[in-house]
């Protein structure tokens, strides 16, 4: 009933809209004018931000972090000190995890070690995962794992991908741990949640690259540093989940726990908790997806596994061995999400398991232990036998071999058209626009749509990036994230829209959005990379095909949500067809589609860094060049451009959310 209030604000199409909206026409029109006059027209100090005005933002943040790990001290330890030996703790349950799924107990290091006790085998991991899943979802979940896990250990992925399971597992246990205390804490303290809001909006927009430096720093190189990295970006959906949730949790049941005298402790874990377990099983969920999406780049400091393969694929151009990596993870992803889900439902029904049920889990966990005993007796049974083993890696070279040698020329002519008719007229358009005149643009933006204090927020947010002397690169990131975005609206919108409308399709089209969603971004490099080579027109295909999927979902979510007495109501007064989706249905999902519309542009944000390694000359390059200098200053500011990018969008769509709605 309330959104229904936002279709009149939707089907303003007449004088009122017109102008509504003739402002911010003249202002492109000036836009257009400003870029195309000579910049000799313009002061020295408009062209370009001064360098004498540049904050040394990056060179303050370097010695910084120079002074934290050399010369401060926390009581009797120094800082480096403090943090290794939080590095240690950390490790042990990572390498207990390992020791069970990948690696065995070990005597020695490196060449020298020796196995004193193998890791569980493959098939008693694979009884022991099926007898879970069957108590949980019954034997469809049961199969579905067991074919999973038989894929990692027949295309011989196996040892990578346990290493993979371990730290994700690890990962997610404390990002789900430190993500439901903060979140209490935001429910019990209006001013924390104030003041951790933002760090959260930070820890979701910033570039994974920002911070994997200063983690090597402090922890130093290998899988506790890459460990840190994943919780850091794993955490805020946790804390915002955990907080709905807890909110979510009726009054009538808060009410009838003081009036029993439950004390805050027990009100917390008696009956907010409980309740709210539902909720907070969809944060843990949403935490072992993420966990997976960091992997490949965490495998930079160290991480191993999986991410370590790809990457490695990615710069030996090893198309065969990346997808099947990549595909590995998928498949991985796909099974801790159906596991995740199960245990959601598990917890909704919030009915125990039956003693039958409890007596087989027990029963298999007895004879996966007893295999697992077996193969440390008789250890050939322990690893899959490498002559049934199998690869896809050829299939993949040849097709892209293939499609190289077949239809060069025409992909060579698309690629030259959308380069010199669309990205290299708007990138030109956006580095010739003065800086002042773009700070006051979003500033006027900001005032049109939320006020004064929103307006403030935003034009320090943009004058920012010409602060600290990456103008250019800000520019550069906004006009390639800007038309990968414009080109996932075109084409997930229209497709959403279909999918609604066709049953067939829109099944089609969730198992295209779920293959997206879980496939590495790394891995839709190797093969753009192959056929289109490096460059901006390469990045931009990457972007679009990793941001597409909320496009189309949200868009397909808020047309299939259109109220049927308001579609019998204008089939009623001659709508036709055509007229009804465009009066009524894409009015009624507009807030959904602008839901869609942020977490694409925050996807295609977060895959615009990865991006930097095909060439591209904008922030994700300058975060990727810090890493590989171990500039921390440089790395953790061209990261915050990123973030205010991400936070600048993100609060305008929030705003314009609250327009159509009111």
């Amino acid at each position: 009933m309330k959104k229904a209030s936002a279709l009149p604000a939707g089907i303003v199409f007449g004088k009122q809209a017109t102008l509504r909206h003739l402002p911010w026409l003249i202002i492109v029109i000036l836009s257009v004018i400003l870029a195309e006059l000579p910049r000799s027209m313009f002061p020295r100090w408009v062209q370009k931000y001064p360098p004498g005005w540049h904050l040394p933002l990056a060179d303050w943040i370097s010695a910084f972090m120079h002074w934290l790990t050399v010369d401060a001290h926390i009581g009797p330890l120094t800082v480096s000190g403090f943090t290794r030996a939080l590095s240690f703790l950390l490790d042990l349950p990572l390498q207990l995890a390992s020791m069970v799924l990948a690696t065995g107990v070990l005597k020695g290091q490196g060449s020298e070690a020796v196995m004193l006790f193998p890791p569980m085998p493959w098939f008693a991991l694979i009884i022991a995962v099926a007898a879970l899943s069957w108590t949980l979802r019954g034997w469809r979940l049961a199969v579905g794992m067991t074919i999973g896990f038989l894929y990692l250990a027949v295309f011989g992925q196996w040892t990578s991908a346990m290493v993979t399971l371990a730290s994700v597992l690890v990962a997610t246990l404390l990002s789900a741990a430190g993500g439901l205390g903060l979140g209490l804490l935001c429910v019990r303290s209006v001013t924390f949640d104030r003041l951790l809001s933002p760090l959260l909006d930070v820890a979701q927009t910033m570039p994974v690259f920002a911070y994997l430096l200063p983690m090597l720093i402090l922890f130093g190189f290998g899988p506790v540093s890459a460990m840190i990295a994943t919780v850091i970006y794993a955490i805020p959906p946790m804390v915002r989940v955990t907080v709905v949730a807890i909110q979510g949790v009726p009054d009538e049941l808060r009410s009838l726990g003081s009036m029993t005298g439950c004390t805050r402790r027990q009100m917390t874990w008696r009956i907010l908790l409980p309740t709210a377990l539902p909720g907070l099983m969809v944060g843990v969920n949403q935490v072992i997806m993420l966990s997976l999406n960091v992997v490949i780049i965490a495998s930079m400091i160290g991480a191993g596994g999986l991410g370590w393969d790809v990457l490695g694929a990615l710069r030996r151009l090893d198309i065969g061995g990346g997808l099947e990596a990549g595909l590995a993870i998928t498949v991985l992803a796909v099974m801790l999400d159906r596991f995740a889900q199960a245990l959601v439902s598990d917890a909704g029904r919030n009915s125990p398991s039956t003693s039958r049920s409890h007596r087989l889990v027990a029963g298999t966990l007895v004879l996966a232990g007893l295999l697992w005993i077996a193969a440390a007796i008789w250890p050939a049974i322990a690893h899959y036998p490498d002559n049934a083993r199998l690869s896809t890696g050829p299939f993949w070279n040849d097709l892209v071999s293939w499609i190289n040698i077949h239809f060069h020329d025409p992909l060579d002519v698309i690629k030259t058209f959308m380069l010199l008719h669309v990205l290299m007229p708007v990138k030109r358009f956006m580095l010739a626009l003065p800086w002042p005149w773009v700070v006051a643009v979003v500033m006027l933006a900001g005032l049109w749509t939320g006020g004064i204090r929103l307006a403030l927020t935003v034009g320090l947010m943009c004058g920012f990036m010409a602060i600290v002397g990456l103008w250019q690169p800000a520019m550069i990131t906004l006009y390639l994230c800007g038309v990968s975005v414009v080109i996932a609206m075109l084409l997930g919108v229209p497709l959403g829209i279909l999918a609604t409308q066709r049953p067939w399709l829109m099944k089609s089209v969730e198992v295209f959005i779920d293959t997206l969603q879980t496939l590495p971004a790394f891995v839709y490099l190797i093969p753009i990379v192959m056929l289109f080579r490096v460059g901006d027109f390469t990045a931009m295909i990457g972007i679009v095909l990793y941001a597409i999927a909320p496009a189309i979902r949200y868009t397909a979510h808020g047309i299939s949500q259109v109220p049927e007495p308001l579609i019998e109501a204008g089939i009623m007064t001659g709508c036709t067809r055509g007229q009804i989706l465009r009066r009524i249905r894409l009015p009624y999902a507009l807030p959904d589609m602008l839901l869609g519309l942020n977490q694409t542009i925050l996807l295609a944000l977060s895959m615009l860094v990865i991006t930097a390694l095909v060439g591209t000359r904008d922030l994700g390059q300058v975060t990727y060049a810090a890493l590989s200098k171990a500039d921390v200053g440089q790395g953790i500011v061209a990261g915050l451009c990123v973030a205010f990018i991400g936070m600048i969008s993100d609060r305008f769509i929030r705003q314009s959310i609250k327009l159509t709605g009111s």
